[in-house]
């Protein structure tokens, strides 16, 4: 090659000590990283630093061998302890506990390390106490309160399910809570009994369980017990509403009337 081009042998050759002087840089940063990582540690696959092998945890820059307790395993994490317990344990400081069941109980799913009652029981400390449902109730499965409803047509009273007994002109709700019954439409409860609201002339029913149970129509506003027509002054018209006025543009509200520009004209 030398003899056909002499150009790209004299290249060559300097190239030579380049490439050497480049490996042995390579090769002292190379065996600077492995100084810096301990024993049962490695190089992370990527970027900068170190991690610790499985079944070791860094400490004070150091890899240290997790004491693995019994009925635990490896988390491969090299925060905390580097362990957890198996399911149906529990950890206790050092060692992993075995979890005790109550009667009438089984261990949850999600954690493994606790237990939860069966349906029909709640807990009551370290025992899953069966839950009493009475005549005409049922299980709820919301073990915060009682455990258990009234059937339609009882309410609770104490730990009881007690009969209810709508009035004349009502009817029975879904509701096992309140007195379980609401008047018909028509009708307002007055003291426990259901009766018949009085629409004035210009009214209809509202179908609200509050108020008076009854609206004007529009154009009519209450007075009292009443619906009265709406009188329009001049200039004037029904709000939105339909039970009251106010002035037309530009005319301004002065008083009971329509007045334009200054109100003192």
């Amino acid at each position: 090659m030398s003899a056909t081009n002499p150009g790209l042998g004299f290249v060559a050759y300097a190239l030579i000590p380049m490439m050497v002087f480049a490996a042995s840089i390579g090769l002292a940063r190379a065996q600077d990283v492995e100084g810096t990582i301990p024993a049962n540690g490695s190089a992370n696959a990527y970027g900068t630093g170190w991690q610790c092998d499985r079944g070791f945890r860094k400490t004070d820059g150091a890899c240290v061998v997790v004491t693995l307790p019994e009925n635990a395993y490896l988390t491969g994490s090299s925060y905390g302890p580097g362990w957890k317990c198996k399911h149906g344990y529990k950890q206790n400081t050092d060692t992993c506990d075995p979890v005790l069941l109550p009667a009438n109980a089984f261990l949850s799913a999600t954690s493994g390390d606790r237990w939860l009652c069966d349906r029909g029981y709640r807990q009551f400390d370290e025992i899953c106490k069966a839950i009493n449902v009475p005549a005409n109730g049922y299980l709820t499965g919301n073990t915060i309160r009682s455990g258990w409803a009234c059937e339609r047509g009882y309410r609770a009273v104490g730990d009881a399910c007690v009969s209810i007994e709508p009035p004349a002109n009502a009817y029975l709700t879904s509701s096992s809570s309140g007195s379980g019954w609401d008047c018909d439409r028509g009708y307002h409860e007055i003291y426990g009994a259901c009766i018949a609201i009085k629409v004035p002339s210009h009214g209809y029913l509202s179908g609200r369980s509050y108020g008076n149970g009854w609206e004007c129509d529009r154009g009519y506003i209450k007075v009292q017990a009443a619906c009265v027509a709406v009188v329009l002054p001049e200039n004037a018209h029904l709000d939105f509403h339909g039970h009251d006025w106010e002035c037309n543009q530009p005319y301004r509200k002065y008083m009971q009337e329509c007045k334009s520009g200054n109100q003192n004209d």
